[in-house]
């Protein structure tokens, strides 16, 4: 994603198809009752701690399920003969792989063996949402963790914040997801920061006759010009949308307002197979609420591993031996 802090997340141009691995809300209740309770109080303590954890971790999710399923392969590090994918340029700011890594060591203490790296990052990506006034929703379990991780497959394969419309529907298309699934987990961007770099070429000479997006509300586009003047900081940025730690329907009020920050996302108005989705989740949060639930199940059974071809890894960041 090159997209900085941004809860942003988009699916990769190689076919990743729905798992055929059976999975099922209740995989730990007899072998790791407690699971999701270690790992929603992991969360909380987190979040508390920095602010910027939700974030990252609803990002996580998709990024992971993005690049050869949801296998937790985002997790691994980088060896001397292997860039892993959490090195790869769009994963860089992610930066909170520390609390899937406490949330895994307390679980080994608890159920040694038993809970997959993937289904925590699963869990984790639900509670974040619930626990800043989002949805709930059952996670299916039973995920194994990939044993290949290389950061070669990330920037080439996630869409730019620059995608068009149909290029977005096409990416979906060939995960199993269709154009509600694409609408509603864009709204994850709730929840989102991107740095400049994401969306400046919005900003500055946007095609050879005009300097910014036409699309672009043009206060809003002031706005943005100020906070990414041509020499910044880094760390220079924006909010995509006007509650960022609370999961609401704001970001589908800014889109409809044109001030989406992301072109991906301003486009979603822009055509008429997304554009009456935008305005049912602006007019109405229980509506997007319940869309954005159903979507995040399908989304976490893209390109599940099965004891087959996958293991529960003994520590999040190393595959075992």
């Amino acid at each position: 994603m090159g997209y900085s802090s941004a809860t942003a997340f988009f699916l990769l141009l190689v076919v990743i198809p729905l798992s055929t691995a059976i999975l099922d809300s209740h995989y730990y209740d007899k072998s790791c009752p407690q699971a999701e309770h270690i790992i929603a109080e992991t969360i909380r303590n987190a979040s508390l701690h920095d602010p910027k954890v939700p974030a990252r971790l609803l990002r996580m999710f998709f990024h992971d399920c993005f690049v050869r399923g949801c296998d937790a392969s985002i997790l691994v590090d980088s060896t001397p003969g292997n860039k892993a994918e959490k090195d790869g340029p769009p994963n860089i700011s992610i930066r909170s792989f520390y609390v899937i890594e406490e949330a895994k060591d307390k679980l080994e203490k608890a159920c040694p063996r038993t809970v997959s790296c993937a289904d925590i990052i699963a869990v984790a990506a639900r509670d974040v949402v619930t626990q800043s006034g989002g949805p709930k929703w059952e996670v299916l379990k039973g995920r194994k963790d990939g044993k290949i991780s290389k950061a070669s497959e990330t920037k080439s394969n996630l869409p730019a914040p620059t995608f068009n419309i149909t290029q977005l529907i096409q990416s979906f298309a060939k995960r199993g997801l269709e154009i509600k699934d694409l609408v509603a987990l864009s709204g994850g961007h709730t929840l989102g920061f991107s740095h400049c770099s994401s969306f400046e070429s919005r900003l500055h000479k946007f095609t050879s006759k005009l300097d910014i997006d036409p699309t672009l509300n043009s206060a809003f586009s002031e706005s943005l010009r100020k906070s990414c003047p041509k020499h910044r900081n880094s760390s220079a940025g924006q909010f995509l949308d006007t509650t960022s730690s609370k999961f609401d329907n704001d970001y589908y009020k800014q889109i409809v307002a044109g001030k989406g920050v992301f072109g991906s996302d301003q486009s979603l108005l822009k055509d008429y197979r997304t554009k009456w989705i935008v305005e049912s989740f602006a007019r109405e949060e229980k509506f997007f609420f319940k869309e954005f639930a159903a979507s995040m199940v399908k989304l976490g059974n893209v390109g599940v591993k099965s004891n087959a071809d996958g293991e529960v890894r003994l520590k999040c960041n190393v595959v075992n031996h």
